[in-house]
Order: structure tokens, then sequence, then C-alpha cells
């Protein structure tokens, strides 16, 4: 008789998630949406994450929209209790870059605005055409 011997190890449910949304206003839209929705799920604070994503969303769908192609829209609570936002656009010829814009200014101040709220934040490039917004919130006070 042979005997298949099985062991697991008990680890923490997997807080990821992923969508490829359409480079629009609406699709910006529904990024937030989603943070929200999945965030308040897995019983985490929502706002400061939404605001990035809306942020990052909105700059995909204006600054590194490609007709036809979509941004990924990617959530992750890692085991240290952080949570890294990342949003990926087909624009790497378009790197972002935090301004400084006049007071009287209608826009510019995304950037800013991460950078305000989260902890960390960066750009990766690559694979072409790609490039990857990134910002992590710790979560663990």
């Amino acid at each position: 008789m042979n005997r298949e011997i099985t062991r697991t190890e008990p680890s923490a449910p997997a807080r990821q998630f992923a969508v490829l949304l359409s480079p629009t206003r609406r699709g910006a839209r529904l990024a937030r949406l989603l943070t929200t929705a999945h965030l308040g799920d897995w019983g985490l604070p929502t706002e400061a994450a939404a605001h990035i994503v809306a942020e990052l969303a909105a700059n995909a769908a204006t600054h590194g929209r490609v007709q036809g192609r979509d941004f990924r829209l990617s959530l992750t609570v890692s085991p240290e209790q952080r949570l890294r936002i990342e949003l990926t656009d087909t624009r790497s010829d378009r790197l972002p870059v935090p301004d400084a814009p006049s007071p009287y200014a209608e826009s510019g101040r995304g950037l800013l605005i991460v950078e305000a709220l989260a902890d960390r934040w960066g750009v990766e490039e690559g694979p072409v055409p790609r490039k990857t917004v990134w910002a992590e919130l710790d979560l663990a006070p």
C-alpha cells in the first residue's frame, strides 16, 4: 500500500488584485471604485489608497494612453503589512515627473498628491513599451 502524506502549512490569505482597464476617464473612475471595494473587503483603510489610485489612473488615462491598449491596476498586501499599488501603461516614453505648477494652474498636482500620501513611490521602466508607477502605504502604525 502506497501512502502519500500531504502537509499543509497555515498561511495568510492572499490579498492580491489585478485588473486591466480602458485608458479612459471611466476606466480611471473604475480603478478607484475597485480599490475602495477590495480594500474594504480586506478590512483595510481606503481613503489614502483611493486618492493615490485616482491620481495614478488619471495619469495613465491622460498621459499613458495608447489606442487599443489598456492599463493595469494591481493591489498587493505584503506580509509586512504594506499595501503596494501599481499602475502599468504602455507609454514608457513618457515618464512621470513631479512638477511645481503655478498657483493658478488647473492641473499638474497629481504626483504631488501621491508623494504626500504615499510612504514611498517610484517608476519602473520596461519591458518596452511599458512603465509601472507604484506607491506603497505602510498599514501597520
